[in-house]
């Protein structure tokens, strides 16, 4: 919790530093001026505004500082939320004894690391997997209420797990397994929950995963929008939507939607035969440090300003991240991320009409989807009607009809031209347009025949590009 308390005051700390970086920056410049790409404030009264604001960011930058150097961290075991919440009982809905339950069951930690070499994986929590009974070794303090041999208790009532129940019978049998005990004051129940790390596996590579079908995610306020994408970068199948309304929520609720559907975007893949799921690597890492002293393309203020602020705030950009990589890895699945650029603008530009023709219920965020999963096979995002970069099975034959070339000429006139393999006739394209001579233009200075070494054997066959 120390290791919390500490993270959350450096970010405080460097999202201060962000927010006064960019109100110095618009106050070097003159109210109503520009110098360069930096503009500075529109009147003079929001310009001594933020003169104040800046004055008051730089003292609360000091004290976070300050509070940093001396390890003096703010942590309040149980959480603040529900201290708080001891001064609003009737407003909660709770009594005195409720919060106090409630409140000793938040601070309750108990929890035992796993040893690889002890019986079932665990000296201090143990769990049979065959006789479903749990016990735990009790303090030097404690040793008299133990009820088995070596200051053990074994619990009365017996323990199962009935999720994932045979990985964790087979993980006790075999390695460490690490326990967390809780307690439930709503439901009046004890939980144990049980945990352990996997062994990295070999990762396919890039090249491997672009042979096998991918599954393209666009993450955005309330939904996932997803598509299929052969090796070629062609959608397959019919668009997917998974939604994802996280506004308002507790953490708890937030973090098992999430899982949900992140579950539901893996057994899409899975069904699909796909080896990889592609993301966009989004980070609104200076967005969110700015806050509201955000300026540039994005808007800063009014409602445009607010609702951009809530658009960043409700893309839970990270924590999607990690859940995703997390599920995927237990699945046997590779995560992708690739550039986030002008995925939503390339993708109505030149896919979101054919693919209103292919299915009827393709959106903007669809779209943008193909032009993710594109970007993750090596494709280009934009669409061309008939040159496929991923050349089908009859791909050389398809080439050969399009690149014939008459035989050359008898000796005494140039010969015919080389070509090769990557021209845009070998792939299938419409050759360039080329402006027609001009009638009254000199022909070349050079017409002198040239010493050939004579015509082919055969007069009547073609020379073949493919």
């Amino acid at each position: 919790m120390l290791a919390v308390g500490q993270r959350n005051l450096a970010a405080e700390a460097r999202s201060l530093r962000a927010r006064i970086g960019r109100i110095g920056q618009r106050l070097h410049v003159a109210a109503g001026g520009q110098c360069g790409r930096v503009r500075g404030y529109p009147t003079q009264a929001e310009r001594w505004q933020k003169q104040q604001r800046l004055q008051h960011l730089v003292a609360r930058l000091q004290a976070v500082e300050r509070q940093l150097a001396d390890g003096d961290l703010s942590v309040c075991r149980g959480g603040r939320r529900l201290a708080r919440v001891r001064h609003h009982l009737a407003e909660a809905g709770l009594d005195g004894a409720g919060w106090r339950e409630r409140w000793e069951a938040e601070r309750w930690f108990i929890t035992a690391d796993g040893e690889a070499g002890s019986w079932l994986g665990n000296l201090t929590v143990r769990w049979h997997p065959v006789e479903c009974w749990a016990e735990i070794r009790l303090p030097g303090p404690l040793e008299h209420l133990a009820n088995r041999p070596h200051g053990r208790y074994r619990l009365s009532c017996p323990v199962s797990f009935p999720y994932r129940g045979c990985d964790v019978a087979a993980r006790a049998e075999s390695g460490a397994v690490r326990y967390d005990i809780a307690f439930d004051p709503g439901r009046r129940r004890w939980y144990l929950d049980a945990s352990w790390g996997r062994q990295p596996a070999g990762q396919p590579g890039l090249s491997e995963l672009r042979q096998h079908p991918v599954l393209a995610i666009d993450l955005n306020v309330g939904h996932l929008a997803f598509w299929v994408l052969d090796p070629s970068g062609n959608p397959v199948g019919e668009p997917g939507m998974v939604l994802l309304e996280l506004t308002g929520l507790c953490a708890q609720t937030r973090d098992g939607r999430l899982r949900a559907a992140v579950s539901t975007l893996i057994g899409m893949a899975e069904a699909a035969g796909a080896r990889a799921i592609v993301i966009e690597d989004l980070d609104f890492a200076q967005a969110r440090n700015e806050g509201r002293e955000r300026a540039g393309r994005r808007p800063s203020r009014g409602k445009a300003g607010r609702r951009f602020r809530q658009a960043v705030a409700g893309i839970p950009t990270a924590r999607f991240r990690d859940r995703l990589v997390q599920m995927a890895f237990n699945a046997g699945l590779a995560v992708v991320s690739v550039d986030p650029a002008y995925t939503s603008r390339w993708g109505a530009e030149h896919w979101l009409a054919p693919l209103r023709h292919q299915a009827s219920g393709a959106t903007g965020h669809h779209a943008a989807a193909v032009v993710i999963g594109r970007r993750a096979l090596g494709q280009r995002a934009r669409r061309r009607a008939r040159c496929d970069p991923t050349p089908p099975a009859d791909g050389r034959r398809r080439a050969t009809r399009s690149a014939a070339w008459p035989a050359p000429a008898p000796a005494g006139l140039p010969g015919a031209r080389s070509r090769d393999t990557g021209s845009r006739e070998a792939c299938g394209q419409l050759p360039r347009q080329r402006q027609t001579q001009q009638a009254d233009r000199s022909p070349p200075a050079d017409q002198a025949t040239q010493d050939r070494s004579g015509p082919p054997a055969d007069p009547d066959s073609l020379l073949i590009s493919a």
